[in-house]
């Protein structure tokens, strides 16, 4: 059997496109992933997605999106993708338990926040922890937060989380920035941030939510407990891009390289979300590109 087209994904630029695209009656498959919803399952409360003014929890914001695609007509895979060929006509995708044929392909796996890797960190998300200061800043209204990372991330998150909270302490694990020179002198002139360099968060702690940090001298050794309301992990994403296997083009970041916004150089191949956006990153733009997606779909299945 040979399918309309295959979305790899399920945040909200696949789901988008799994409903437009069922909604023109192609009866699309999404392969959902092993972390099925994308970055929005770790976020708690989403109060700038439109139609929502007392806002939506993360999780079930991705459940209505998932509900209203399947109630048009799209089927979803507990997959995760091993490889594509993207040379063959139809086009080839091999997940870990079966290998689809289809006309055409959207890719929207979306990108991983990469964390420091401690247990309570990961107790914490959406508890105090976030990976998205634009996201979740605006929760933390007058309260003291803490931003982890050395690079432009760190300090466009820094100078975002200004806007809202009381005191931003800005902690990198190396004695100097890698962040471009105007950002670090944007940073250090903005008096409501801290800097403390040489530093690693040792752990994160709390009860419900998050109280407080241990951090850790590097070259000292010497801990000190910190108070915090926040902790803002600033230190990249890697797009999910390995099961592509170098067969698009990709940035020296590992995102696909699009023209005219989510086409690639390969003929009803078309890309949304995260895993090409490393600018915006917001679960709103992720769907807009979702849905140009199943719109270059649509024309490129009634042309072929």
């Amino acid at each position: 059997m040979v399918e309309n087209v295959v979305i790899i994904g399920s945040g909200p630029a696949g789901l988008s496109a799994a409903l437009y695209t069922a909604r023109e009656g192609f009866n699309p498959i999404v392969i959902a992933g092993t972390d099925e919803g994308g970055q929005l399952l770790l976020t708690t409360t989403v109060e700038n997605y439109p139609a929502f003014p007392d806002g939506i929890t993360g999780p079930q914001l991705i459940d209505n999106m998932r509900m209203q695609a399947e109630r048009q007509g799209a089927r979803f895979a507990h997959e995760y993708v091993k490889d594509v060929d993207l040379t063959s006509k139809p086009i080839k995708v091999v997940t870990d338990k079966a290998t689809y044929l289809s006309k055409s392909l959207i890719i929207a796996s979306g990108a991983s926040s990469k964390w420091i890797g401690l247990e309570s960190e990961s107790k914490f998300i959406g508890r105090g922890v976030s990976s998205c200061a634009t996201c979740d800043g605006p929760l933390f209204k007058n309260k003291d937060v803490i931003v982890v990372g050395g690079g432009d991330t760190a300090m466009e998150d820094s100078l975002f989380l200004t806007g809202f909270a009381k005191s931003v302490t800005l902690i990198h694990r190396r004695n100097e920035f890698k962040a471009s020179r105007i950002m670090q002198d944007r940073l250090r002139s903005n008096p409501k941030i801290r800097i403390i360099l040489d530093t690693t968060i040792d752990e994160i702690l709390g009860d419900a939510r998050v109280t407080s940090v241990r951090i850790k001298g590097v070259k000292t050794g010497k801990t000190e407990e910190i108070k915090t309301d926040g902790v803002f992990i600033a230190i990249g994403h890697k797009p999910n891009t390995e099961f592509l296997n170098g067969k698009l083009k990709l940035d020296d970041g590992g995102y696909i390289i699009t023209r005219n916004i989510v086409e690639t150089d390969i003929d009803g191949v078309y890309v949304g979300g995260d895993v090409a956006d490393k600018e915006y990153r917001q679960a709103v733009t992720a769907a807009g590109t979702g849905t140009m997606c199943a719109l270059k779909v649509r024309h490129y299945l009634q042309s072929h």
